[in-house]
């Protein structure tokens, strides 16, 4: 069903946003393919694809070895041990097999709407710098068939530019390249972050394999205020409103009609890089993304006090925001032994309950986007804290989300 331009701008009146409805199909202006702005549900309910085109090797280190990684930090390190055909070689055979249609079947399959897809700057091949960057080539054409594969089932997706140029956060393999230090907030670098934002606008709006990619987010998890002030301050005032820029002025060339166009999405406040529309020139389809891991937000490490932090929680600040990464994980003093040890009886139906008081809270706001889909074993054991997939063949995810949310978890805590 389509929403009648007259029935969108009296809904659109309604919304401080421009949040649009759910459970529409729209295809307004001149838009050449229509756009599954929301899931029919209204809430965002999604898994991040970590390790397919941006391998961490934590979470992969079973792949990573395989691919004669082993020992190397990030992607670049890699490639440049491997050399380019080698690396090339070895990457695409991962990128053909970490996540199947058959994985994004069982997703439907578990109630979940949403894929985000973590990528590099480096999927745009003639931005890299081949006199001094190593990165893998060939990622296009696997990113079409996923997105085309996607949008067959029906999902909704973010894509999320989460390897900036330069690295914007110093070691750590999330960025492609091991950094020593924060390359990412000069101008040049940013230049080359507009470059790619531009292009990815154009295949969203163009090729039909992106026909239900509504979202693009600008920079994963940049630096936060405490740490680098000026680099922070740049992302506000220069960064984002420049990048916000680029991505309307090309929808713009391409007669992207309001209704249209994509959302363009930032780092939530509270996620301390400052407030992301400060410096903005509107907020016409603005989004903002939160990322929530109780593992690491100082909560003392028991099932009552994880359970509070969880049920209390409030991941509000701008809007609409989604919760695009969490988990299931918890405090490294407690992996191996107390009450939340999977090595207690009761594990996997305690996991359930933390889960469902998560959801509770996400759901507060626009959704949320579990980090993450797959995991080799981590630390020698089906750690499926970290993974979805293996979470509900554990039992500690329902079929289902909305059986979480019935579930009460947070009645009386």
């Amino acid at each position: 069903m389509l929403l009648q331009p007259t029935l969108l701008l009296a809904a659109l009146a309604t919304v401080a946003q421009a949040w649009l409805p759910a459970d529409k199909l729209l295809n307004h202006g001149n838009s050449t393919i229509s756009k599954r702005w929301l899931p029919a549900n209204g809430k965002i309910r999604g898994v991040n694809l970590g390790s397919l085109f941006i391998i961490e090797p934590w979470m992969a280190n079973d792949a990573w070895n395989a691919m004669g990684c082993g020992g190397k930090n990030s992607e670049f390190d890699c490639m440049m041990a491997l050399g380019q055909a080698k690396g090339d070689a070895a990457f695409q055979s991962h990128w053909n097999s970490w996540i199947t249609q058959n994985d994004l079947q069982q997703m439907v399959n578990l109630g979940l709407n949403t894929i985000r897809i973590p990528v590099g700057y480096w999927m745009r091949e003639d931005i890299v710098w081949r006199d001094s960057e190593w990165f893998p080539k060939g990622g296009f054409p696997y990113l079409q068939r996923l997105c085309n594969d996607a949008a067959n089932l029906g999902m909704y997706i973010i894509m999320d530019l989460h390897g900036g140029p330069g690295a914007q956060v110093a070691k750590n393999s999330f960025t492609g390249q091991f950094a020593n230090t924060p390359g990412f907030y000069v101008d040049y670098q940013y230049e080359r972050a507009y470059q790619f934002l531009e292009w990815m606008t154009d295949k969203i709006h163009s090729d039909n394999n992106f026909r239900n990619v509504g979202m693009l987010e600008v920079m994963n998890e940049p630096v936060h205020t405490w740490e680098f002030p000026s680099m922070a301050s740049s992302l506000i005032s220069n960064y984002y409103p420049n990048a916000w820029k680029r991505i309307r002025a090309a929808e713009d060339r391409k007669n992207i009609g309001a209704n249209d166009r994509v959302h363009i999405q930032m780092m939530n406040e509270k996620w301390g890089s400052g407030n992301p529309k400060q410096n903005l020139p509107d907020e016409w389809f603005a989004a903002y993304d939160d990322h929530r891991y109780i593992k690491w937000a100082g909560t003392n490490p028991t099932r009552a006090d994880y359970m509070r932090a969880s049920c209390y929680d409030d991941r509000g600040g701008n809007w609409p925001v989604i919760v695009g990464e969490w988990s299931l994980s918890v405090a490294d003093s407690a992996e191996w032994n107390g009450e939340l040890s999977l090595t207690q009886p009761d594990a996997a139906a305690w996991y359930k309950k933390w889960y469902a008081a998560q959801i509770t809270a996400y759901e507060k706001q626009a959704g949320w986007v579990f980090w993450s889909w797959k995991a080799n074993w981590i630390g020698g054991r089906n750690e499926w804290r970290w993974a979805y997939q293996a979470a509900a063949a554990a039992g500690a995810i329902p079929k289902n989300p909305q059986d979480a949310l019935n579930m009460g978890a947070c009645n009386g805590v």
